[in-house]
């Protein structure tokens, strides 16, 4: 089997979003999955050294995923994004922040609003479509100049693996 992901990275300043596609070889089901349970998501998310690791997953509409990202040295930061919208194995929005290890906001820190779109092709592929839109410019350069772009597509590499290995 010919593996292809056409992945697309477009970061447009000018309206302050982030536009991400990718193709996994795996049935919608089993993507959704991956980006909705935290014991999936803990296993991909993250460019190695560094992880993910969950507190909270809560996936309701006003629910949230408190969650870390864990490098050698331990916690490097924690966020949360709040579900606004949820429809069942296609589509979920988020606002996503910065916050503390309790979920709290952090005052004056930078968030986005992440909207993510699933779609299947021939049933055994799956096209996800993330739409990063954030708040102001500085922030959005700031994602850019951070390695937004690679960290996403060693996560992306991270689910492939993972998708291959799980039912």
């Amino acid at each position: 089997m010919i593996m292809t992901n056409n992945f697309v990275f477009e970061a447009d300043l000018a309206t302050k979003k982030i536009y991400m596609s990718r193709e996994f070889n795996a049935p919608i089901e089993k993507v959704w999955r991956a980006f909705t349970e935290a014991e999936l998501l803990d296993k991909w998310v993250g460019p190695k050294p560094y992880k993910v690791v969950t507190k909270i997953m809560e996936f309701t509409i006003g629910g949230i995923w408190l969650y870390a990202m864990v490098g050698p040295d331990g916690p490097k930061g924690w966020s949360r994004a709040e579900f606004t919208a949820i429809e069942n194995g296609s589509y979920f929005s988020s606002i996503n922040m910065f916050s503390d290890e309790n979920g709290g906001t952090v005052d004056g820190a930078p968030r986005s609003i992440t909207e993510t779109k699933f779609s299947s092709i021939d049933g055994s592929i799956t096209k996800v479509e993330v739409v990063k839109a954030f708040t102001d410019e500085a922030t959005i350069k700031m994602f850019v100049e951070l390695g937004f772009k690679e960290g996403t597509i060693a996560g992306y590499q991270q689910l492939d693996e993972l998708l291959s290995h799980t039912d």
